[in-house]
Order: structure tokens, then sequence, then C-alpha cells
């Protein structure tokens, strides 16, 4: 069975990825031995720093000061696959209910290829501190990201940037272009002003009192509609249960304030206006069957069906772009690199090696 994608095909295999093993075993040694969607299974607890959750490679930790206080930045930094070095490094972006490790395949395919890849998890998320006061921006993080790069003497390197990390790519390229080799965006959100279009304005402690509401249930039913396009597979609740486990944790209430001071960073600076401005060659991935748009909920009812277009969103953003190349995933939602991983893996060292 093949998937069609618009500029080529490749194979599907419907097989669940092997690398999703270690995760379902993590699930099982902390309490969780059925991973099923039931709400009355048992269900991993993890500090708000991630503690408990092991990742797919050995994780470092940068330390630096920002905003008068020392943080730390979690990454991994994983070697070429041996004799296999090409010279070059991939920098990969997760997205806002993302995290480092969710890049797991994809690390895996860049790793065999020959590719260096570092895939950090930003401030406020995941196994990062988590302030409890920070001035979020794209410009803060993209800072905090160079000052990684730096101090890992990488000059210069690929970006990938999923989702939210496709506009902290964006804003990267457009502060470091210099740094930059190529931009590929997979799915990235921000192709859209929402607030121009009509979403109102959200407060911080209105997203906070929703985050607080964070249940595992809430995080499935979400991504199973926005990111793998009305469709489950087994292989995704590991990283649904990432998420909830640290909402179940003591550290609640700072990962819940983090995420509502990165939803309000996400929704009051777009990119959108930027795009014409990059100046680094360019890859648009795109799920067709994508509908993400932050604060769609917030919304009046009649705008919401007009948010997310990702089809209509991916050609202005290409258009857009100097010189960018789409790519699209026709019956992919908002992840294809999680959903199909072998094609889109595929698809991305294509992209790369042209």
């Amino acid at each position: 069975m093949n998937l069609p994608i618009k500029n080529a095909l490749f194979p599907l295999n419907r097989h669940q990825m092997a690398a999703f093993v270690g995760a379902f075993a993590l699930c099982a040694a902390v309490n969780a031995p059925a991973l099923a969607a039931s709400p009355s299974a048992a269900e991993p607890v993890y500090g708000p720093m991630l503690e408990g959750f092991t990742y797919p490679h050995p994780v470092q930790r940068f330390e630096f000061a920002s905003q008068r206080q020392t943080l730390r930045m979690a990454y991994m930094d994983i070697a070429p696959a041996q004799g296999k070095g090409n010279g070059q490094t991939a920098v990969l972006l997760h997205g806002k209910n993302f995290c480092g490790a969710t890049w797991e395949t994809t690390i895996q395919a860049l790793h065999g290829a020959g590719y260096r890849v570092v895939a950090p998890d930003q401030i406020g998320f995941c196994k990062s501190s988590k302030p409890q006061a920070y001035q979020f921006s794209f410009d803060q993080l993209a800072l905090n990201t160079n000052d990684l790069l730096k101090s890992l003497h990488i000059d210069k390197a690929i970006l990938v940037g999923h989702s939210t990390g496709g506009m902290l790519a964006i804003r990267y390229a457009l502060n470091y272009p210099d740094h930059v080799a190529k931009l590929v965006l997979v799915d990235p959100i921000g192709l859209e002003d929402w607030r121009a279009k009509g979403v109102p304005a959200v407060s911080v402690d209105q997203w906070y009192k929703r985050e607080l509401g964070t249940t595992a249930d809430r995080i499935r039913n979400y991504e199973r509609n926005t990111y793998f396009a009305g469709t489950w597979n087994e292989k995704y609740e590991p990283w649904v249960q990432m998420l909830a486990g640290m909402y179940r944790g003591a550290g609640k209430q700072a990962v819940a304030w983090n995420s509502a001071l990165l939803y309000d960073m996400i929704l009051t600076q777009p990119v959108y206006y930027d795009l014409p401005r990059l100046k680094v060659p360019t890859t648009l991935i795109i799920g067709d069957k994508d509908n993400t748009a932050i604060g769609k909920e917030y919304a009046p009812e009649a705008l919401r069906s007009s948010l997310g277009n990702y089809p209509q969103l991916g050609k202005a953003a290409a258009a857009a772009i100097p010189n960018a190349r789409l790519i699209e995933f026709p019956d992919a939602g908002h992840s294809p690199q999680m959903q199909y991983p072998e094609q889109f893996n595929s698809t991305l060292l294509k992209d790369l090696a042209s």
C-alpha cells in the first residue's frame, strides 16, 4: 500500500516502529502496564523537568544565564553513524506539545545517513528549566539555541522545525541567516495571524486555568483530531503519557504556568509577516489534513472552520518565501513525521540531498 505524496511516492510501512518499544517499556516500568486509552489504566507520574521519562539518547544540559537567572537547557547530541559522517549537522526543533524525544525516528534516520543531530528541549519545555518568571519570545528562544550551538562549536546547521518549532526556526533563520545551511519547516504554525483574523485576546491567567485541567484524555483526543487526521495508533500513546505525566506530578503548577506563558507567546508573536524576508533555502512539508490554529477554541464559532486550513496556508507560505519548495502529505495531519515516519524520513533525506 502506498501513501500518495505530491511530488513523490514512497512505500508505507504499516507495522509499528521498533524504536517505540523502548518508550512502551519505560511506561510499563512506571506502573503503566497497559497504554490503552482506558481512563482507569495506571498512568505514570513525571517531575516538572520530565524526571522519570527516558529519552532515546543520552541527555546533556547546557547551563546559561538569562534574564537574571541560571537556566538549564536539555539536549541530545547524536554523532553520525560510524564511518558515515557527512560533515553536516541537523538541529531538530520540537513543537508546543512535543519534546526532543518525539523526534526519535527522524534522529535515527539522520544519524544513519551521516548527520550529526542536535535535538534540544527549549526552556519551559520537557526536560529543560521551568522558570517562575520569564519573558518568553521567539527571539529569546532563538538566542538560547544559538548559544547552545556555539557551545557545541556548531557554526552552521540545517534547521528542521515542527509546529511551534517551525516558528522558532523561522525566527532563528531571520536573526542568524549565516548560521543556517537550510530550513525545513514541518507543519509550522504561525502561517496566519490568528488575532488579525478575529481570535480574541486570551490572558495568561486564562491559559493557566486551561492548562491546569490537562489530562491524558484531553491530550489524546486533541492529538487524534489534529495531529493524526482523526486516526489513532497505540504507538502514539507513550507521547501522550509523556506530557500527561508532568501534569500528575508535584510540579504541575510550574508546568502549567510555563505552558500558559508559551501559548501567550505563540498567539501574540506571529511570524507570518516575516516570511518574505527569509533568505535561506527553505522547504515546507505540510500535512494537508492539519487544522491547527492556536486560540481557535476562543474564537467565534463562525470563524473556527476557516482557521488552520493547511492546504491553503502551505501554498500561500511557499509563495511568500523566496524560492521555497512545498511537499504535501495529502493524508497526514499535523505530525507527518510521527504518523508516517518512514515516508517522512525518506522525503526529508531526499530533500536534504537535493
